[in-house]
């Protein structure tokens, strides 16, 4: 900055004194002007490049499945939060906690006919440990727990399916997060003729078009 203050000053008592040094002199002193400044009009050109680029490419944010893959595995609805799927955490919910009663029924009901059975065996003396002793034989409260033992190993399986269910979900739906869809979506049926060959008419039908 100083170079051109003192490039002024030179020129404005040239033109005091010889008016044809200064016009030699300012082609010299623009050569100046440019070489100092260029490199920083260049600098600033190429921060604005780069910070254009930048800008757009943190515009579009990768969303990865695998993200949500694992949120689901950590908290399930995590994932379908993080897919911005925020009616499905209701679902989600609702499918564990309709697991839930029935495990929690299954395992009560298997403890009360694994209980009686036992106290059945042994023939003791003491009070029984439930009603069901009274109301149900050996062979009977038996298949009891054997039903009820079955209906919990099914319910556990249940809600390590569901548990798996919402992982793919979650999964599946961040694959799609980015996918565009046209908005011109329609459907066509138009008749449709062709000539057969080894008959004198043609065969009809018709052509189905979808458009998405």
């Amino acid at each position: 900055m100083n170079i051109p203050g003192n490039t002024h000053i030179s020129i404005s008592e040239s033109h005091s004194t010889v008016f044809g040094l200064r016009q030699s002199f300012l082609p010299f002193a623009f050569c100046i002007v440019v070489c100092l400044f260029f490199p920083f009009f260049d600098a600033n050109a190429q921060d604005t490049i780069n910070s254009g680029i930048k800008s757009d490419t943190t515009k579009v944010r990768e969303h990865s499945p695998k993200r949500a893959t694992y949120y689901s595995m950590i908290l399930p609805g995590l994932g379908q939060a993080y897919n911005r799927k925020y009616w499905k955490i209701p679902v989600v919910y609702a499918g564990f906690g309709t697991v839930g009663y029935f495990i929690v029924s299954n395992t009560r009901n298997y403890k009360s006919f694994r209980d009686a059975y036992s106290f059945k065996l042994s023939g003791s003396s003491a009070p029984p440990p439930n009603d069901l002793v009274n109301r149900y034989s050996s062979d009977q409260l038996l298949v009891g727990r054997e039903y009820y033992r079955r209906n919990l190993e099914v319910s556990y399986i249940t809600a390590g399916l569901w548990y798996i269910l919402t992982m793919v979900d979650a999964a599946v739906d961040a694959h799609f997060f980015n996918y565009d869809i046209s908005e011109d979506l329609s459907m066509q049926v138009n008749p449709w003729s062709f000539p057969s060959p080894d008959k004198g008419r043609g065969v009809a039908g018709i052509t189905l078009t979808m458009r998405f």
